[in-house]
This record gives C-alpha cells, structure tokens and sequence, in this order.
C-alpha cells in the first residue's frame, strides 16, 4: 500500500514564515486596537499638564458635527492671541476619546508664528468627543471640546 499525500496541504517553508510573520504582526498590533476612554485623555491631560487648571474660551475647534466618512474628518484650530514676545500659544493638543492613541497631534507656535492656527484632517474611529487646548506662553490653558459623530468608521469600521 502507497500512502499519496496531497501536496497543497503539506506545510510549506513559505507558509509557515507567511503565518509567523501575520502573528508577530498582530501580537504588536494587538494592544494598540483597543480604543481609548475619556479616562484615558484625562490621564494623558493630567500627565502633560501637571494637573494645571484648565479655563474656556480663547480657543475656537472647528469639526464637523457629523462626518460621513471617519478616514478624512477636516479640524481647525484658532486661538485668540497677540501672538507677541510677551504674550504668545506655546503649543496646541488635539485628544480624542475614541482612538487607538488619545493625543492626536500637538502643534507648535513661536511669536514668529504671527497667528496660532491650524488646520488638517484626522482619522476617527467612532462617534467621539475631540478636544484641543491651547498652552499659553504664560502657562495658562485654555481648552474646547466638539463632539463628531462618525457614521462609517475611520479605522477599519
């Protein structure tokens, strides 16, 4: 008797890498997928802000209201300032409460700047709340939170 075995399911050397290759893949994906809470931006917030007080006002959050799309969502930042040696934005972050990542993007600003705005477009995942605050050359902050809700899903969704 002749044992015949097929060779499409015989394991090759190629698969074999193939297959390794897809779970180490995973393995270090893995732990980024799961979506940041709020809890997770106010961590992020307290670690980057030493738990300073954070005011409103002085900084306007453009976003749509509802994205159809969450692989392109258009944001704009503009912070009210004289943009002087003595009075200028340091920097701007962007949280959000439903991403793999709760800081998004931080931009930076130099009184050379001339204004303190910014404008790009962000992936979100899911329905979420956006939040940018301003950081003041004094040290005081100033913040704005818009919610967008995301109807087809940004990462992967």
């Amino acid at each position: 008797m002749t044992l015949h075995v097929d060779a499409t399911l015989a394991p090759s050397r190629r698969r074999a890498l193939q297959l390794a290759g897809f779970a180490a893949f995973a393995a270090v994906l893995a732990p980024r997928m799961s979506l940041a809470t709020e809890a997770d931006v106010a961590d992020e917030m307290k670690k980057l802000f030493s738990g300073k007080k954070i005011g409103e006002g002085k900084i306007k959050l453009d976003l749509p209201e509802i994205a159809e799309n969450g692989l392109v969502v258009p944001i704009n930042i503009d912070v009210d300032s004289p943009m002087t040696e003595a009075d200028f934005v340091k920097s701007v972050h962007v949280f959000a409460d439903g991403n793999p990542l709760p800081q998004v993007v931080t931009y930076h600003f130099t009184p050379q700047s001339g204004k303190a705005a910014a404008s790009t477009r962000m992936r979100l995942a899911q329905t979420q709340n956006v939040i940018a605050v301003a950081e003041m050359s004094s040290g005081a902050l100033f913040s704005a939170k818009a919610q967008v809700k995301v109807t087809i899903g940004g990462c992967g969704g």
